[in-house]
């Protein structure tokens, strides 16, 4: 069981930490009914080791009821513990929960929204986000009004394809937002171009999905040897090591690799303690990989 805490980096819209380490539910959490019990040992491994941070969206099938559902068992399950005599609460987390919109029109987004809210089980989400910049226009002003009446503590927008991120850097220019998600690997390298000083210039927080090139990274790197200097940033996997590449970048507030078992979660929140890349190391990485 990982014991060191794991690393946060602020916020820049209100300097709350947030841990480095989170968990998207794309296809990994829609599951039926049946299915659901490993994921809940997903969402304790990463409570257990000091993070927070779950993504999901309408687009994602089941995925927002699956952890609207396993949420509420795990504040009944923190109860009962602290209403026990020997009472134990180390896993039970503050979840940090995150989801968008992605839909078209206004009607349809407030719908959805409200739906989504229904299926976590909240009065409020931490993170509302417009997906892929979706009806972007049309949804803004919905997202910030909501945000004022505490619907939403931040707003953000998202995409994941090179192709859009011209697009995504006019709209991180044209107004204010808290968050931006976006895709960023060893092997996807693009957005550290232009979108990832931007939001450290404009004061965004950025999550990084796909940080392993969608799987196939990974897989490309799983049949070779661990260099021999991984071990200098605490590194024990190429899964490790690569999430540590993303986070050698410091305009990166959080990554959020999808998992549906709870051993690669595990392994996955390791990269959030310990070391960090330095700059000679990610050389060394680029080089080998």
């Amino acid at each position: 069981m990982q014991t060191r805490p794991m690393q946060t980096r602020p916020i820049p819209a209100s300097g709350q930490p947030l841990p480095v380490i989170g968990v998207g539910t794309w296809q990994t959490f829609d599951k039926p009914s049946a299915e659901r019990a490993p994921l809940a040992h997903v969402l304790k491994v990463l409570f257990e080791a000091g993070g927070s941070v779950i993504d999901s969206s309408p687009m994602y099938g089941a995925a927002e009821s699956v952890v609207g559902e396993l949420l509420a068992a795990n504040r009944v399950a923190r109860s009962e513990a602290d209403n026990s005599e020997a009472g134990n609460n180390e896993a039970s987390g503050s979840a940090f929960v995150a989801t968008k919109v992605w839909t078209r029109g206004r009607d349809a987004g407030v719908e959805q929204m409200t739906r989504s809210l229904q299926l976590l089980r909240r009065d409020r989400i931490e993170l509302m986000q417009i997906h892929n910049l979706v009806d972007w226009r049309v949804h803004a002003p919905v997202l910030r009004d909501w945000k004022a009446q505490g619907k939403f503590r931040y707003i953000g927008i998202t995409h994941y394809t090179p192709s859009a991120y011209a697009e995504l850097e006019a709209v991180m220019r044209v107004q204010a937002w808290d968050f931006v998600q976006l895709n960023y690997a060893l092997n996807d390298r693009t957005a550290e171009q232009v979108l990832l000083p931007l939001a450290a210039d404009r004061g965004i927080a950025v999550l990084v999905n796909q940080p392993f090139g969608g799987g196939g990274l990974l897989r490309s790197v799983l049949s070779r040897p661990l260099p021999d200097w991984a071990s200098e940033s605490d590194c024990a996997s190429w899964a490790q090591l690569l999430l540590k590449f993303v986070l050698a970048r410091k305009e990166v507030t959080c990554v959020i690799p999808g998992t549906a078992k709870a051993e690669h979660m595990a392994d996955n929140v390791a990269a959030g303690v310990g070391q960090m890349l330095q700059a000679e190391q990610v050389r060394r990485l680029l080089a080998v990989v």
